[in-house]
């Protein structure tokens, strides 16, 4: 479990194993990020003091919970907000394209920023609603902290196929959500225990599709 800022840089390095140009983008992005919450609220007060592991490391996580490699294509998250994971993931993995999604126009404005100021070529801001965003397929479907899992899961499916990772940090609530998904979708999602917080779990896996056999039935 990382618990320190000492033990999240740390990891980063050997865990990871990111070069010097992303642990750099990381600590310019502390600072951009800092400032900004003076102006808008990106992040908890509070959290500042710890944006290696409750921020950082905590995105980063998911780069290492898919059981093998990740799908190829590009990576869709929703409701990035203050750029996790989606900035982290982008700084952290320069192969990957990351596309950022939020409503809010302040958030997706800084996420821009914040993108072009850390020089990442890989990371693309849409301002948009999930419900609005235009067809497309994902590799990688991440979401922290977004609506909860049934709730996401139906609005955002359609970016799926069955080969696309989902990666979703849910909190101490993680099995209780996936259970409540149980006669709605075929899926082959697990819960994984977050490296960042003993009470918190992350809803992995692939979704197969719309339970059509439970609609026949309950309309029987």
């Amino acid at each position: 479990m990382i618990t320190t800022e000492a033990e999240a840089r740390s990891w980063f390095q050997d865990v990871l194993d990111v070069d010097s140009l992303a642990m750099s983008r990381l600590g310019v992005l502390a600072e951009l990020l800092t400032a900004e919450n003076a102006r808008q609220n990106l992040v908890s007060k509070a959290s500042l003091d710890s944006l290696w592991v409750r921020h950082f490391a905590d995105s980063a996580q998911l780069l290492t919970v898919p059981r093998g490699t990740l799908s190829s294509g590009p990576w869709l998250d929703l409701g990035t907000g203050a750029g996790f994971p989606g900035l982290v993931i982008a700084i952290c993995r320069p192969d990957i394209q990351v596309q950022m999604v939020d409503s809010r126009r302040l958030r997706a404005d800084w996420l821009q920023s914040a993108a072009g100021a850390l020089q990442l070529d890989n990371a693309q801001t849409v301002l948009s609603r999930v419900e609005q965003l235009p067809p497309g397929t994902y590799g990688t479907i991440s979401a922290r902290a977004f609506a909860p899992l049934e709730t996401l899961i139906e609005v955002s499916a359609r970016f799926s196929t069955p080969h696309t990772h989902w990666l979703l940090p849910k909190g101490a609530k993680a099995a209780q959500e996936l259970e409540m998904l149980s006669g709605r979708w075929n899926h082959m999602f697990h819960v994984e225990q977050s490296i960042t917080d003993p009470a918190a779990g992350i809803v992995t896996g692939r979704l197969l599709g719309f339970d059509a056999s439970q609609t026949r039935s309950h309309g029987s």
